[in-house]
């Protein structure tokens, strides 16, 4: 299947592959002779789940976050909340790529393709993406998926976890501001709501609106939902940042960013010039696309199914009692 779609020359562009240093075993045409007609496959697919469900640009943004730490698995408990339509996506992109090329592209390149796709069709600006990397043979320990960033972290606490990982400030403020799209559940806010807390940093009516929309939820916080981006949650565009000088960001990861010292002249640098946060976004995606990824042919393998290592699908495949969808389990979330 040779899968083409319309041109995203209408999105704003950004420039990052002339000066951003790559990880070795990585290139910007490392595809072009092996499998040349990737990227356009990709592409189609994303724009056609895009077309019927905007929503599923931020479940693909998320799990593209959730895979540049190392091997994440899907039923590792910080990935539980990885939407299902997003991880099938995956699947049905990987399955596409195979039949037309082999299998010479990995899962992890193919998620760092969608959510570059996804950002575009949003709104956001395209950039290339450098390819190449290898998908893994086990799953990551429950101390790497721990790595992951929670919603009720501080600033402080924020900066410590992205520098771990070899992030600095600006990419934090900047892939903070990928919550222009999607969705948090309110276990994720309720500890800035009554009674919980009476959280000053948050504006009154909003904060009033989210507690009455929340006390509807009896499923432990895990079923009402609120859109990250009260201005426009469909498309991605600066307006996140908007929100932050309103007191009206949903998470205390999010709120924080233009209260504290470190983060707040991004921030607002940001909310006042939309090119500036594209240009930093794509150079941050990139940095980020580029963690601890596996490049050797003896470190890593081309998944033949991207919800679990080679190894692992042939002994499902030969087992009768493992036959259970792989996305049991999963809730919904952005």
């Amino acid at each position: 299947m040779v899968a083409m779609c319309c041109s995203m020359s209408w999105a704003t562009a950004v420039t990052v592959n002339d000066d951003e240093p790559l990880v070795g075993g990585l290139s910007w045409s490392f595809y072009d002779v092996s499998c040349p007609s990737v990227e356009g496959i990709v592409r189609w697919h994303v724009t056609e789940a895009l077309r019927r469900d905007i929503g599923i640009a931020a479940g693909i943004i998320r799990l593209f976050f959730h895979d540049c730490f190392p091997q994440s698995e899907q039923k590792e408990l910080p990935n539980l909340s990885l939407r299902p339509a997003a991880l099938k996506l995956m699947e049905d992109i990987r399955a596409s790529v195979h039949r037309e090329c082999g299998p010479r592209v990995s899962c992890a390149d193919i998620i760092t393709l969608a959510a570059r796709d996804s950002v575009v069709a949003s709104g956001g600006p395209f950039f290339d993406v450098p390819l190449g990397r290898l998908d893994g043979f086990s799953p990551a320990s429950a101390a790497q998926v721990n790595t992951l960033p929670a919603p009720f972290l501080d600033v402080p606490a924020l900066i410590e976890a992205f520098k771990n990982r070899s992030l600095d400030t600006a990419d934090l403020v900047a892939l903070s501001g990928a919550h222009t799209v999607g969705l948090g559940h309110c276990s994720s806010f309720s500890d800035r709501l009554p009674p919980n807390a009476d959280d000053n940093t948050m504006d009154p009516a909003f904060r009033a609106r989210l507690a009455a929309k929340c006390a509807k939820d009896t499923d432990g916080g895990n079923t009402v939902t609120q859109v990250l981006d009260v201005r426009t949650p469909d498309a991605f565009d600066n307006k996140y940042y908007f929100d932050l000088i309103a007191k009206q960001g949903l998470f205390k990861s999010d709120q924080g960013l233009i209260n504290h010292p470190s983060t707040k002249r991004m921030a607002t640098r940001f909310a006042l010039n939309q090119a500036g946060f594209f240009d930093q976004f794509a150079r941050s995606m990139v940095k980020m696309s580029q963690m601890d990824v596996i490049t050797a042919g003896n470190a890593g393998e081309i998944r033949r199914n991207c919800a679990m290592p080679n190894n692992q699908l042939v002994l499902s495949s030969s087992s009768p009692s493992s036959s259970q969808n792989d996305h049991d389990g999963l809730a919904a979330d952005a």
